[in-house]
């Protein structure tokens, strides 16, 4: 495959997981503009490397990309990881983006519409809260729904490790959760 075909095979791939790139970036980055840029640099970059993709889990190979965007993009400008605020992601995109985050209610009725909007702004708030290690594997298994291969690939770290941090992860979410009094 030459290297047109293999460009437009990447833009191609990057397209149609563009709002994995956007969500991974968000939860890396803190808000949307940087995620933005983040997901933008990234694009560039998968473009330029093109020639490298050898096929296989475009998802994982792109999401790498991403991930090393914000990561250099956080070292770039020398500051502390930065965390979405719930309120900020309802507010700006409504809340039908906060709810892509998280599994939508079968709910019905506006009451409980409004306590399945409160269980997940306090989901997300101890998820923002974990060590960055188990957010970044919780989000790339739960909610982009990776394997545990392609995490390990992707963040270059062993499939125990992956599975490690799962587990520690989601017992300390669960604890964090139950800390505040809130429900599991």
């Amino acid at each position: 495959m030459d290297l047109a075909a293999r460009r437009t095979l990447v833009g191609e791939l990057a397209m149609r997981q563009l709002d994995a790139a956007y969500n991974l970036a968000r939860w890396l980055l803190g808000n949307d503009a940087d995620a933005g840029d983040a997901v933008h640099d990234a694009f560039v970059r998968a473009l330029q490397s093109a020639h490298t993709y050898a096929g296989g889990n475009g998802k994982a190979w792109w999401l790498t990309i991403v991930r090393h965007c914000c990561f250099a993009r956080l070292k770039e400008h020398g500051r502390g990881r930065r965390f979405v605020a719930i309120d900020q992601l309802a507010a700006e995109l409504g809340e039908a983006a906060a709810q892509r985050v998280l599994p939508n209610t079968a709910a019905d009725e506006p009451e409980q519409n409004a306590a399945a909007a409160q269980e997940r702004a306090r989901l997300h708030r101890q998820l923002r809260g974990l060590p960055e290690e188990y957010r970044e594997v919780l989000v790339l298994r739960e909610i982009e729904e990776l394997s545990y291969r392609e995490i390990a690939q992707m963040l270059s770290i062993p499939i125990g490790t992956v599975m490690s941090r799962l587990s520690r992860g989601r017992e300390k979410l669960l604890q964090a959760l139950g800390a505040n009094g809130d429900r599991p």
